[in-house]
């Protein structure tokens, strides 16, 4: 049995890479962090031209259909070249919950937009304590933070509640009057984060005001496997950063790579890394076959990928020493991205906690 993406997707993977790469590769990640723009524009364009926001978006919607597998090979593309694009939150998250619980007059308005790139979306799902968003009629008020790319983004699908009803999921234009938005300070400012204050701002129920728990369940857990082969793709970036650094870098005349020391921690991220590739590959297949054990093995791929991720930034950092410590170094890069794809569909231990309950809810007779 082959556990590897096949060729076809390796090779959509290589143009993926390719593309990220022209466009400045890590250093437009550092662009973005230094220069104050919201995402890399260019080379979100130049990624909707090649297919990638719409390669899990159905042909009749405006997108490639070609699957997940593809847009899982892609993302882990991208994930090693930190791309700066606004990629999770619009393709993972808001497509993936318009293809869940969207009309079909949604779908045929907003998926098109967002495979050709025209459209920018994200998910304002936690509300602002003391501030949650409430529905009357079809205005919505109260308050997120943090939202995702919330500075740029044109679309957002929000939670709110009317009295005495649970949360609904709505759309929102944040081109509406109504809608204010403030940049969040965050770890990372490659990949910005907004608070989104909605002020009766217009909003229209999503597929006709689905429950929010149910649809953000099965968002998540297709965003999470997303999002491990993105976090994957930064493990081998960061493993392959300090690899060269220590085959490079001599101390008493001996490369510093020669000694236990170094040695022992890049075995740790590469085993780490193998093991979240292995579970990624999984979850890969459950989404791809819409297979029942999705949710088991997206908070598989989820826990592995985070740890694996985490524990590359970290020793990347360790290894390059002072040096790593540095503003000019790009360690801090690897390491900003790893904390924020931590935290961006909710805490490892929230993950932990949901791998341990499916794992417990499978061995019920």
């Amino acid at each position: 049995m082959d556990f590897d993406f096949s060729e076809e997707c390796r090779t959509f993977q290589e143009q993926v890479r390719r593309c990220a790469s022209a466009s400045g590769g890590i250093l437009a990640a550092r662009a973005v962090l230094e220069g104050g723009q919201l995402y890399a524009a260019d080379l979100y364009a130049d990624l909707a031209r090649l297919g990638c926001l719409g390669a899990a978006i159905p042909e009749q919607y405006g997108g490639l259909g070609l699957g997940y597998l593809h847009l899982c090979a892609a993302s882990e593309a991208l994930g090693a070249e930190l791309a700066p694009v606004p990629l999770s939150s619009t393709v993972y998250l808001a497509a993936e919950l318009i293809l869940i619980a969207g009309s079909e007059s949604q779908k045929a308005q907003w998926l098109p937009r967002i495979a050709s790139g025209d459209v920018i979306a994200t998910l304002a799902d936690v509300d602002e304590p003391g501030a949650a968003c409430a529905c009357a009629g079809e205005r919505v008020s109260g308050a997120k933070a943090p939202v995702g790319d919330g500075m740029a983004a044109d679309l957002a699908i929000v939670s709110a509640r009317k009295p005495g009803d649970a949360d609904r999921l709505y759309l929102v234009n944040l081109g509406e009057a109504g809608v204010r938005r403030v940049t969040l300070r965050s770890i990372d400012p490659s990949r910005p984060q907004a608070r989104v204050i909605f002020d009766a701002a217009p909003c229209e129920p999503l597929g006709g005001g689905v429950s929010a728990a149910s649809a953000l369940d099965r968002a998540y857990d297709r965003a999470a496997i997303l999002l491990a082969f993105e976090q994957l793709g930064g493990a081998e970036a960061a493993l392959r950063a300090a690899r060269d650094y220590a085959v490079e870098r001599r101390t008493f005349g001996r490369p510093i790579g020669s000694y236990q020391a170094i040695k022992h921690k890049l075995a740790d991220v590469y085993m780490a890394n193998q093991l979240a590739r292995a579970h990624a590959y999984y979850g890969a297949w459950a989404l791809d076959a819409g297979a029942p054990e999705l949710p088991r093995a997206a908070a598989g791929a989820r826990v592995a990928a985070t740890d694996a991720f985490s524990l590359a930034a970290q020793e990347n950092l360790q290894t390059h020493g002072g040096i790593g410590f540095t503003w000019e170094g790009d360690c801090q890069l690897y390491y900003r991205r790893a904390r924020h794809l931590s935290l961006v569909i909710g805490s490892q231990g929230a993950w932990r906690n949901k791998l341990f309950d499916e794992l417990s809810s499978q061995r019920r007779p």
